[in-house]
């Protein structure tokens, strides 16, 4: 392949990797992360000791288990009793362990819904953490903890309009999964096999990377305001911001290392080709200065014939000498003659 079709190629194969990264990113994390039911639950799991999860699972909770029981006039005293007793269970291990087998179930009702093309909303069922909260009341004597029912009191993780919509795009970067990578490192190397200055373009496909990973963290950014934007309450966008940031966290870990990695990579390959176009510079002035130096003196001057000059040199000395001195002798006895 001759030099002209090597310039034109390697961009457009670099500019593609460049591109393909961030989509990598997603589907990466998509697949693998989101789409894993273990790793999802790992990930959620610390979302139990947030405070506002806590206070929306303690009202959510709360007014559930007071839509089925009625107690007269001290209907707003049981009430605030019950919310401080569920608060105080969201506390406890048991909660945590509720809260991991309840999001399990609605990871998995979320990912057969688009696997199945199943419609309706997906909601998180907190049945196990009522029925822990009973339990708790029974154990502390309280009067009416007998008529607490088990209900299954729902917080809507997906409405069927947000599931219809996640199933178009989400599911599609589940089943490219690894395939974006491997194409993304597929074309970077053979770009810059193909690339004439490899040293440019591998500063210019680190900082593209760079970029590339800028903008995913931009754009995470900005989906996750608008969001948010859509909630009406504080305590329900302090929420959603927690689960958000818990369940991005790792493509953004990700992203903040790619334009780390790839900033440092540039600085360091235009860093290298500065110093050695230093050295050139240096090398090609003391090369221009050596070869203007006045010839003689023994010294070895261009095309290595120093020595032969030299040699040259003491010769003519050599013959010149007895030479001079015979003249010189002659002069003397003519002119005392």
């Amino acid at each position: 392949m001759n030099r002209t079709v090597r310039a034109a190629l390697a961009p457009v194969l670099l500019v593609l990797a460049c591109l393909l990264l961030p989509l990598s990113t997603l589907s990466t994390w998509a697949k693998y992360e989101i789409g894993d039911s273990d790793r999802y639950v790992a990930r959620v799991a610390p979302l139990a000791t947030d405070d506002a999860v806590r206070n929306t699972v303690g009202a959510a909770v709360t007014t559930g288990i007071m839509r089925n029981i009625s107690v007269g006039p001290l209907q707003s005293t049981v009430e605030q009793y019950l919310h401080d007793a569920v608060i105080s269970f969201t506390g406890t291990d048991a909660f945590r362990g509720a809260w991991d087998t309840a999001n399990r179930a609605a990871h998995d009702a979320v990912q057969r819904a688009l696997d199945e093309g199943r419609t309706g909303a997906v909601t998180l069922d907190l049945a196990p953490v009522t029925k822990q909260v009973k339990r708790q009341l029974q154990d502390d004597g309280v009067p009416f903890a007998e008529q607490i029912p088990v209900t299954h009191t729902r917080i809507t993780v997906l409405s069927a309009g947000e599931l219809a919509e996640l199933r178009e795009g989400f599911h599609l970067l589940q089943l490219a999964g690894l395939w974006p990578a491997l194409a993304a490192l597929v074309l970077t190397v053979a770009g810059l096999l193909l690339a004439p200055r490899r040293r440019r373009a591998v500063a210019a496909t680190a900082l593209g990377m760079a970029l590339g990973a800028a903008a995913l963290l931009l754009a995470l950014t900005i989906a996750r305001s608008l969001t948010l934007g859509d909630l009406d309450s504080d305590a329900d966008k302090a929420t959603a911001g927690a689960v958000y940031d818990a369940l991005t966290s790792s493509m953004r870990t990700v992203s903040w290392v790619i334009v780390g990695v790839g900033a440092a990579v540039a600085v360091t390959a235009w860093l290298t080709g500065f110093l050695r176009a230093g050295r050139s510079r240096r090398a090609l002035a003391h090369h221009t200065t050596r070869s203007r130096r006045p010839r003689g003196g023994g010294r070895r001057l261009d095309g290595g014939s120093g020595p032969y000059l030299s040699f040259a040199s003491a010769f003519c000395r050599a013959l010149a000498k007895p030479l001079a001195h015979r003249l010189l002798t002659r002069e003397r006895s003519v002119a005392f003659g």
